[in-house]
């Protein structure tokens, strides 16, 4: 199999690292600044184990790919940013036949639970990626991953549900590359997790911070939002037990190189003033859910809505405070 990383940034860098020093096929698909520097200087990936130059093929988008049947498409950019990627990608051709839409598989590694749905209108066959990856794009060309004794751990499976050859051939691939990759017939069920837990993105980027009394307990509040319009919805999520038993032992982050970790995947959109960020996809999920099945949903309104605006004016990530946010919280409550 070939590996096309479409989004080569912290987490499509660390798989796609992984995967080529394993000795497996890839391709780094990026833009502007990462893609010249991909391009001209490869791919500096830094892990406990220190850092290494990957001089991967790369490419700036679709039309510089010739697909074959063995390609598999790895979707890693976020998920505001996915009907793009999977409009171009999706009506590519494949070597002998058809294409990239009608033949390869997909697989969504983001965060949220849309990237799934926004495939399957385009991809026959897609895959659910439950990403647990710890991993920083440091600056164009160089990405730092921390996770220890394996680089991540990415739950995959069949969407919207079971399993296949080709996922256990992949999960094969993956496991050989320093990434746990368990199999799982209800890899939403993990995603929908990975989702309660990523509602504190907004929270880290508006404010800089997840360890303080307050913005602990604004986390709780609207995990509190999510579980009540989860059970609403009759939707299931992986609870902390299965999940700590999946991962215990398995990775761990230790700074590794004095600088500790920096924030999460909003904090880094908001730091490199990109003007978009997931909120939509993660809190803006559970206000959806909430508005369908009558749920009110006012933590996460205001989250949502706080970071997209944020992200709308190029703020600085952490230049409000957690009583400033907890206040507007309080407010629309």
């Amino acid at each position: 199999m070939r590996y096309i990383i479409v989004g080569a940034g912290a987490v499509g860098g660390a798989v796609g690292g992984r995967l080529a020093e394993a000795g497996h096929q890839v391709v780094l698909v990026a833009r502007g600044a990462q893609y010249t520097a991909l391009r001209d200087d490869g791919l500096s990936l830094t892990t406990p184990d220190g850092t290494h130059v990957h001089r991967i093929p790369v490419a700036d988008g679709p039309a510089a790919v010739e697909l074959e049947a063995q390609d598999v498409l790895v979707l890693a950019v976020k998920t505001q940013d996915a009907v793009a990627a999977l409009d171009d990608w999706s009506v590519r051709p494949v070597a002998g036949g058809g294409t990239a839409g009608e033949r390869l598989p997909v697989i969504c590694a983001q965060n949220g639970v849309e990237g799934e749905r926004l495939a399957l209108r385009r991809f026959r066959r897609v895959y659910g990626c439950c990403v647990y990856l710890p991993a920083s794009f440091v600056e164009p060309g160089r990405v730092v991953a921390g996770g220890a004794p394996l680089t991540g751990m990415l739950h995959l499976g069949r969407y919207p549900s079971g399993a296949d050859d080709t996922v256990l051939a992949i999960a094969a691939d993956w496991e050989k590359a320093k990434l746990a990759a368990p199999v799982v017939a209800d890899v939403m069920r993990w995603k929908y997790a990975k989702l309660l837990s990523n509602l504190a993105n907004a929270i880290e980027a508006a404010t800089g911070v997840l360890d303080s009394p307050e913005a602990f307990a604004l986390f709780d509040r609207a995990k509190a939002e999510g579980r009540a319009v989860l059970a609403a919805a009759g939707i299931e999520a992986v609870g902390g037990e299965e999940q700590d038993a999946a991962r215990g032992g398995k990775i761990r982050f230790d700074p590794f190189d004095g600088s500790g970790r920096s924030g999460g995947s909003s904090w880094q959109s908001l730091s490199r003033g990109t003007g978009t960020i997931e909120a939509d996809y993660l809190n803006g999920e559970i206000v959806l859910l909430g508005r369908l099945h009558g749920i009110p949903t006012p933590v996460n309104g205001v989250l949502q809505s706080t970071a997209d605006a944020f992200a709308r004016e190029r703020r600085a990530p952490g230049s409000m405070t957690p009583a400033e946010l907890t206040a507007l919280a309080d407010a629309a409550s």
